[in-house]
């Protein structure tokens, strides 16, 4: 009990015990499971118990995030065998639950058969270390569950080398103990009489060396993103040339980006019902119903507390977003909160400089939505449009509110292009706003709005020398 609670009379013992209770939390099952077959018990998944701390907001929250956080451990490939949440002013500096919670939890460990602990929340390295000695079995938190599935799910060499440098970045403080070997740097009498002042005694630990080690592969990794991020940033270039405007799908994980990607595009981009499905992005051509291209790009997904480790190293892949003309913020309409999933990706989208980028809001799954939350969701949002990437429901509706957002940055033209330059006019038709063409001897007289860079083109091949 803290200063302030004993001095607060309305705050009773029976009150402070029931706020800091372990709370069981629905759906989430603890009952032991008859194990009998051998092979099963050598080849079954980790069994694990989380455990959440509730220190803002309502107990409908707080279990609605430990909700999440087993469809995460489930993601990874972990059987959850259960889930509590305490009430606390704030985790506890060493243990995270608590000295007596601890306890609690290593009993609920036992009677689970649990075989890990999961967190919902970082974890610091002492926290970690002092939990895991009471609990007598690994303890995980939340970030590094995220990074765990962003590590099974990566593809790309991008990907890949993004995720191993966010491990990275997290497991560096989190190096434990001194090791089990101590190098020397200098032999004998620990360097002999003319070693000098420092140079006796233990040398470089292995700590030490895996730090090191760590920060070498990190340097080597971020040589390589800069690498990829420039090839990646040419190809930004080359569109933003063209003329071709760019819409960028982005949401929380599992809202559909996948699938409204293909519908919108025909395209067959992997769509699987799991946390970050995505994480290499996807560009496509799209067009509008006036028949104006654009490219859409199919881009991570975000969750609550998105690990900053993530958010650094994804940052030249999360600049699609940032770089864009238009965000469509894909929103599940079938989540039980989701205006909750909004403000999420909302603070990603800041903290990446998106936040000024023009937004339409995509509430998808809407064969599947509650009504009532789907009119919530529109009352607060006016730039909204109620689709369904699995029926078609909204698609087109969609299409012309993207179209409207689409910057028209055009210009002018008034030329006679050659025919054997029926590419420009091709070009013409699909970048720009095609006023009329007239056919004549000397060639195609094309009046049209078109973007600055194939004005250039036009004019030159309409005058040539």
């Amino acid at each position: 009990m803290n200063a302030d609670e004993q001095s607060d009379p309305t705050i009773g013992e029976e009150e402070l015990l029931d706020r800091q209770a372990l709370r069981r939390v629905g759906g989430l099952s603890t009952e032991l499971e008859d194990v009998t077959e051998v092979e099963y018990r050598q080849v079954r998944l980790e069994r694990v118990l989380l455990v959440g701390v509730w220190t803002s907001g309502t107990l409908t929250q707080a279990e609605r995030s430990l909700r999440e956080l087993a469809q995460l451990s489930e993601t990874a490939g972990s059987v959850v065998v259960g889930g509590v949440v305490q009430r606390r002013d704030a985790p506890d500096p060493a243990t995270y639950v608590g000295s007596g919670k601890a306890r609690e939890l290593r009993q609920l460990v036992v009677a689970s058969g649990a075989d890990t602990v999961i967190c919902d929340g970082e974890l610091s390295p002492g926290q970690l270390r002092t939990l895991e000695d009471v609990v007598k079995v690994k303890v995980v938190d939340r970030t590094w569950l995220i990074l765990d599935i962003f590590a099974q799910h990566a593809r790309s060499r991008e990907g890949k080398a993004q995720v191993s440098l966010a491990q990275m970045q997290y497991l560096l403080p989190r190096l434990r103990g001194w090791g089990e070997s101590l190098s020397r740097q200098a032999g004998g009498r620990a360097g002999g009489a003319t070693g000098g002042v420092g140079t006796r005694g233990p040398g470089e630990t292995k700590i030490e060396t895996d730090r090191r080690r760590i920060r070498s592969q990190m340097a080597k990794i971020r040589a390589q993103l800069r690498t990829m991020e420039g090839t990646r940033e040419t190809q930004r270039k080359a569109r933003r040339r063209s003329g071709v405007p760019t819409v960028a799908l982005a949401g929380y994980t599992n809202a559909g980006k996948s699938s409204l990607l293909n519908r919108l595009t025909g395209s067959g981009v992997l769509v699987d019902d799991s946390l970050f499905a995505t994480l290499d992005p996807t560009v496509r051509k799209a067009r509008t119903p006036q028949g104006r291209e654009f490219t859409l790009s199919d881009t991570v997904g975000f969750v609550r507390h998105l690990p900053h480790q993530l958010v650094e190293a994804f940052r030249s892949t999360l600049e699609e977003v940032r770089d864009a003309d238009v965000i469509v913020h894909v929103v599940d309409g079938s989540d039980e909160a989701p205006r909750e999933q909004i403000a999420a990706v909302r603070e990603v989208l800041a903290e990446i400089g998106a936040r000024e980028v023009p937004e339409i809001i995509a509430i998808n799954k809407a064969d599947i939505a509650e009504p009532d939350k789907v009119a919530e969701v529109l009352r607060a949002e006016p730039h909204a449009v109620v689709v369904s990437a699995r029926s078609g429901i909204g698609i087109d509706e969609l299409l012309a509110e993207i179209e409207a957002d689409l910057p028209h940055g055009l210009t002018d033209i008034d030329v006679v292009v050659p025919y054997d330059r029926g590419d420009l006019l091709s070009r013409a038709y699909r970048e720009g706003e095609v006023v009329s063409v007239d056919h004549s001897d000397a060639g195609s007289h094309v009046k049209a709005r078109v973007p600055a860079i194939l004005a250039d083109e036009l004019r030159a091949a309409a005058n040539p020398g």
